[in-house]
């Protein structure tokens, strides 16, 4: 068996035994609050620490314990906004963003882990590949500059309601924007759609390229 496939075997099992346990009942964050508990997370001395714990639990099988992730299709999360990070986080919990497995799996993490995570994944930074192909970089950074910096910044750091790009596996930024381009599955966004129409499939390969290498 791949050694994905074991990861991802390991981590449903992981699971399936936190699910069949009973969780305390929470009160459920609102997004109104998002902003505000990551910042009085962040203040806190002990929530690296707590968040760290809490990604352990889960999260290391994919996305790796420092938030670069160990499969070829998962995002890294390391230095992503925290206050992004909590929101997708929620999304995937309450079903408003579309994957049953993902959801299976925040179901199990209680409101306070969540936020503690999103600050410790925020404080890592990816791993940065050296580049490689220079001229495949300079085009994609030129095509990033006239169609993604808007949105995504100049560094591709993103903000508090748009995700880092900057640091990305490349694989995973070639599927995303392939997806976005085609409009299908998961990958269906009244932004992102109408800009990755705009990319050809050598466009995805330079852009997803540059990007990788931006630290």
């Amino acid at each position: 068996m791949a050694p994905q496939h074991l990861a991802i075997l390991a981590l449903s099992l992981a699971a399936s035994t936190a699910l069949a346990a009973p969780a305390k009942p929470a009160t459920r964050l609102l997004p109104a609050e998002y902003e505000a508990r990551i910042q009085q997370a962040t203040a806190d001395p002990e929530t690296l620490a707590a968040g760290k714990r809490a990604a352990s639990y889960l999260c290391v099988w994919c996305h790796g314990e420092d938030g670069n992730s160990v499969l070829e299709s998962i995002p890294n999360l390391a230095g992503q906004n925290p206050v992004y990070l909590l929101t997708q986080i929620q999304k995937f919990g309450d079903g408003h963003r579309n994957s049953e497995f993902m959801s299976g799996l925040i179901k199990a993490i209680k409101d306070e882990d969540r936020v503690s995570m999103s600050v410790y994944y925020a404080a890592m930074r990816p791993n940065t590949p050296a580049a490689t192909n220079v001229a495949l970089i300079e085009k994609g950074r030129k095509r990033y500059l006239a169609t993604c910096v808007g949105c995504h910044g100049g560094k591709a750091y993103g903000n508090k309601r748009i995700a880092r790009l900057a640091g990305q596996r490349v694989s995973y930024l070639t599927h995303a924007l392939t997806n976005y381009r085609a409009s299908n599955g998961t990958r269906r966004d009244p932004m992102m759609t109408p800009v990755a129409r705009r990319l050809t499939p050598e466009d995805i390969a330079a852009v997803s390229a540059y990007l990788s290498t931006l630290k």
